[in-house]
């Protein structure tokens, strides 16, 4: 008899075990060898910078670190670093998943005041989807206008497309071939699973993510620093990315990037898996209207409510594995409330449409709010976020 199906976690898939509603995130730590961030952590994050955590530090969607302590004490030290993260353009809209990242990063940047790095993989989706490279290219500067909507500094923010700063930046492409020539096939196959099929760029793609994590990579902001520390917001599933970076650095004299590694933000369907961009019954877009949220929540969103009425009012409903309490976990901002929500559906007194209908209140102003800036966003801003240019980092 063949054994349970394992979870599996990469920078493409991410799927719980065979007979598990939702990914075991204890597990990824131990497999992956990264830390729990501890509550000693987090009051010294707000220790240093004097303002109250960000909530998805609190309620642990920011859960797993490396070497976070090391950033803190440069930060304490007046040393400068800086921030780094990213997005895949595969679609035209980003979905709510894809916001994680960007939200908690400009908590970051305020928080610590600190320059910040975007890189948009454009050459990356290439590779791997069924796009062609100059629709990629074109949707980078379509996400572009996605994540400057989130309020990034423009005076400490760099955009940028791998497309057009490879071929610009010679900085850029020296930190990319001396990443590749650190890093033997047998060893990327180990970390990313690659397959004798898998064409040639697939293989060379890592040493691209990974160079962003070397200030040198911006001599338009650090000139030929090697020696700025390096911050990395991103979810768990990108960490094989910036294990490979982490051995190459101490080969290259480079420090070692400090990572905070994010849970997965569910598809609609449920905790199994995260939202995915191909499958639009799976997500909500931030180009979603108002009724387009609604129906995706009431029609697909997973309920951890009972088969009968009876029996929910009797044992309550399961917020482990409830779609609309685990994103209003995310976006409510109101503790007390999201509390309140909790107890009253385990305790039964709330029901799954009731709790949709909170959810459906809350997305529908967050992805209203958010396309309201995005349209504000023009041509021009997304042009100037994307020009090299110096910036204070000091």
């Amino acid at each position: 008899m063949a054994g349970k199906k394992e979870q599996h976690v990469d920078p493409w898939t991410a799927e719980a075990a065979e007979g598990e509603s939702s990914i075991d995130y204890n597990k990824l730590i131990e497999q992956f060898g990264s830390q729990r961030i501890t509550d000693d952590l987090l009051d010294r994050i707000e220790k240093c910078t004097g303002k109250p955590l960000h909530s998805f530090l609190r309620r642990g969607v920011f859960f797993s670190h490396r070497e976070l302590g090391l950033i803190l004490d440069a930060y304490e030290k007046k040393q400068p670093f800086y921030l780094y993260t990213g997005r895949g353009p595969s679609s035209e809209s980003m979905h709510l998943g894809h916001l994680i990242p960007f939200l908690f990063t400009k908590y970051l940047q305020d928080a610590f005041n600190v320059p910040l790095v975007i890189q948009l993989t454009d050459d990356e989706k290439f590779l791997w989807k069924d796009l062609k490279a100059e629709e990629t290219h074109r949707l980078a500067y379509e996400n572009a206008k996605d994540i400057i909507a989130c309020g990034f500094d423009m005076n400490k923010t760099f955009i940028f497309s791998d497309i057009d700063y490879i071929s610009s930046c010679t900085a850029f492409y020296y930190n990319i071939i001396k990443i590749q020539k650190c890093v033997t096939f047998s060893q990327a196959r180990g970390i990313f699973g690659f397959q004798e099929s898998d064409n040639i760029g697939k293989i060379a793609f890592p040493a691209i993510q990974a160079a962003p994590s070397f200030s040198n990579s911006f001599p338009h902001i650090f000139g030929e620093k090697t020696d700025i520390m390096c911050l990395i917001p991103c979810a768990i599933d990108q960490d094989p990315y910036f294990r490979m970076t982490r051995d190459a650095a101490p080969r290259l004299n480079y420090p070692k990037p400090a990572l905070l590694h994010s849970i997965f933000f569910p598809a609609l369907q449920g905790p199994k898996s995260k939202m995915s961009a191909s499958d639009p019954n799976s997500s909500i877009f931030l180009t979603d209207t108002d009724e387009e949220i609604a129906t995706k929540v009431n029609k697909y969103a997973f309920s951890g409510g009972r088969d009968t009425l009876e029996e929910h009012r009797k044992f309550g409903g399961d917020t482990k594995v409830d779609v609309s309490y685990q994103y209003l976990s995310f976006f409510l901002d109101d503790t007390e409330k999201l509390e309140k929500i909790k107890k009253d559906y385990e305790s039964g007194t709330m029901l799954t449409g009731e709790l949709k209908k909170e959810l459906i209140v809350v997305l529908q102003k967050l992805v209203s709010d958010h396309r309201k800036r995005r349209e504000a966003v023009t041509d021009e801003i997304v042009k100037q976020y994307m020009s090299p240019r110096p910036m204070n980092f000091d």
